[in-house]
């Protein structure tokens, strides 16, 4: 058994002419999309996936941002005959706290007359994380908008076969590209891969374009998954090993591969039924503007001080910024807050009894 890493070492040296393109490559290339290739990808132009990777091994450890994983991925693909020609373009990482939006998103021509669009997962920002949770209140949040756009306007300029993928919300933006583009761009994608990505709410469930991708979108969850078991699915979902424990199996590094394909076991573990119960359960008590208010006064707090990152905003300094905050806040805001997280813990307790 491996990972995505030993995967490359086993099989990278395989041509897609000989090993069709499949699931742990998507993942591969989802993870890929965390890379922060601005000025190694620029616009209008396709950059080898090689000399990208060494090109962002080369940069300054303070220029490098990211995961240390990272990096012996980025070594490993450089090294791998399957991925290093591949070709990457259309590189977009757009944050805008204005409008609650964190986007991210790669493309890859893979050598065999396809492409695969890659978006990127939550980046640890405030944002980020903000636009998370108003996937549980909001219809459409602009990520996904964007998400929709840029499969669009690829689609106009290329004429071959396209894949999505992603991971964490990367996955769901990857499904709601899919889902919210035209019809006849629709038509030309063969395969969605969210990768312990959250679902939809009612809205986007029941839009013809992801009625029509259903059985095309592939949700991959690990046994211990909590993300990817929020908000609604329809679609196919395969349950993966992990050689991690409870929320470190969200890791994609952790995910567990045997030759071409992942690990599957039969499905989720009891510990992650029942905190997809005590979740699915505390949302559907919430009216949608309870749960607005309480995703935007804990980031009107969290965000008070210094604070960009969620990491940031649990260091002391910061939390003494968001405690000073919390007593200039409207009393029933924080009144909605603190019954709605009571409301949490109690059904957390009833179901752990």
């Amino acid at each position: 058994m491996g990972n995505i890493l030993d995967y490359l070492a086993w099989r990278g040296d395989l041509p897609l002419s000989r090993v069709p393109f499949g699931a742990v490559d998507a993942l591969v290339l989802a993870v890929l999309s965390y890379v922060r290739f601005g000025g190694l990808v620029p616009a209008g132009e396709r950059v080898p996936l090689g000399r990208a990777a060494e090109g962002y091994l080369a940069l300054p450890p303070a220029r490098r941002r990211g995961r240390e994983r990272d990096l012996d991925l980025l070594r490993a693909l450089a090294e791998a005959p399957r991925f290093s020609g591949m070709e990457l373009c259309r590189y977009a990482d757009r944050f805008v706290p204005e409008e609650e939006s964190q986007f991210a998103a790669l493309t890859v021509l893979t050598g065999d007359g396809s492409s695969f669009l890659a978006f990127r997962g939550t980046d640890g920002t405030l944002v980020g994380w903000k636009e998370d949770f108003n996937l549980s209140f909001l219809d459409v949040v602009p990520a996904q908008l964007e998400a929709a756009e840029y499969v669009r306007t690829w689609a106009e300029e290329f004429p071959g076969p396209v894949t999505l993928g992603g991971h964490s919300k990367g996955g769901n933006l990857a499904a709601a590209g899919a889902c919210l583009c035209p019809g006849k761009v629709r038509d030309r994608i063969g395969r969605v891969y969210s990768f312990d990505g959250p679902g939809f709410g009612p809205y986007l469930l029941a839009r013809p374009g992801y009625q029509e991708l259903r059985t095309r979108i592939r949700s991959l969850v690990p046994q211990s998954s909590v993300v990817g078991l929020l908000l609604g699915h329809e679609e196919p979902c395969a349950v993966v090993a992990s050689d991690q424990e409870g929320l470190l199996q969200h890791n994609p590094y952790s995910w567990q591969v045997l030759g071409p394909g992942f690990i599957r076991v039969e499905g989720v573990d009891a510990g992650s039924r029942m905190i997809d119960r005590t979740l699915k359960g505390w949302l559907a008590g919430l009216t949608c503007q309870q749960r607005e208010t309480v995703a935007g006064t804990l980031y009107e707090l969290l965000s008070s001080g210094d604070a960009r990152t969620v990491k940031e905003a649990l260091q002391p300094a910061n939390l003494v910024s968001a405690l000073r905050a919390a007593l200039g806040a409207d009393p029933k805001d924080l009144l909605t807050v603190a019954a709605s997280l009571a409301r949490l813990g109690g059904a957390a307790l009833r179901e752990a009894t």
